[in-house]
């Protein structure tokens, strides 16, 4: 049986008559595109795997009113995806597919999830293999993330608006927001760009989960609001991932001259005064070995959807489980 995958989408990339292109448009929430997108053939032993099949309900602004109640109407929990990068529009699409086919084939029901996905516009070459990623390919990837700030914002208050509803429709319901590698840089930027619009009255998400965060490592202890230091508000509790072995955080230091937060945790990790255990929680995942970290090059940076046992935590967060502490944890 051929699996397919609903994935509902905002981006802020330029449409072409192919797809959606590496440019970014302009500061206009009019310029965006949400819409759906159907993948086919998503296949978990095949990273790659999938196709986008249908694009339809493309409207600007925000998702049409028959979308979003499809969305609030699911009855699942919800998954926000922001990819990291070198990823092509199909590429992003696919890879939100993938992750939510991924968590529900742990079995949980918390983890079987309707997946709404933000694409900014990374280039989407693959890099050439480590240590020989070109300087100004990563470099170009993460200008256009940090330009997506104030889609990324725009992007939020609609999804407020859906969690809203959705938690009216289905009491206990929960909002993840998942973040992979240089989608933390787009993230910051969004947080910066949410708050100086006025920010939020009350958390949006239930769990905000950095994984192998292609980000400043003292990000959330930025003065004056900035980076991520307002992400806190957003959420009743982070959960961040991080791996010394991570490949493209050793290349991402070398590229950016300070410590990535993907590589050994947030600066200053073990206070508890700057990170309440009830409300972070820093996963080191350095010695989980349950998969190949060398095929291919970059796999050790793709822990979150290769790892069972990194999938397990993952899904414990879900589940809210009360086996989830805070503070420092470590996965072997």
């Amino acid at each position: 049986m051929t699996v397919q995958t609903i994935v509902y989408f905002a981006t802020n990339r330029r449409p072409t008559a192919a797809g959606y292109s590496d440019k970014i448009v302009k500061n206009d929430p009019l310029q965006m595109t949400f819409a759906v997108a159907t993948v086919t053939g998503i296949d978990l032993n095949l990273k790659n795997s999938g196709e986008i099949t249908a694009i339809a309900d493309k409207s600007p602004m925000g998702f049409s009113q028959p979308v979003a109640d499809a969305i609030v109407g699911g009855g699942k929990n919800l998954l926000i995806f922001v990819h990291g990068f070198a990823n092509a529009f199909k590429d992003a699409i696919k890879r939100a597919a993938f992750n939510r086919e991924w968590f529900a084939a742990s079995g949980d029901p918390h983890a079987d999830t309707t997946v709404v996905a933000f694409t900014w516009p990374s280039k989407g070459e693959v890099f050439a293999a480590p240590p020989h990623i070109p300087t100004a390919d990563y470099q170009a990837d993460q200008a256009r993330a940090g330009q997506s700030g104030l889609h990324l914002a725009y992007f939020f208050k609609q999804v407020e608006g859906l969690a809203n509803r959705f938690r009216q429709a289905k009491p206990g319901g929960r909002v993840f927001l998942l973040c992979h590698s240089m989608g933390n840089y787009a993230l910051q930027a969004g947080v910066q760009a949410l708050f100086g619009m006025g920010g939020v009255t009350a958390p949006i998400f239930d769990e905000v989960i950095l994984a192998a965060a292609d980000e400043r490592w003292d990000t959330l202890l930025t003065p004056n609001g900035g980076r991520l230091s307002n992400l806190p508000r957003l959420t009743k509790r982070i959960t961040a991932y991080y791996s010394e072995r991570d490949v493209a955080m050793i290349l991402a230091l070398a590229m950016n001259f300070i410590q990535r937060l993907g590589f050994d945790g947030p600066k200053d990790k073990t206070d508890t005064g700057e990170y309440p255990k009830a409300e972070f929680r820093f996963v080191e995942v350095t010695k989980v070995e349950d998969y190949d970290r060398f095929n291919p090059p970059d796999a050790s940076h793709q822990y979150y959807r290769r790892s069972k046992t990194v999938r397990a935590d993952i899904v414990s967060v879900f589940a809210n489980t009360t086996q989830v502490p805070g503070g420092i944890i470590k996965l072997k």
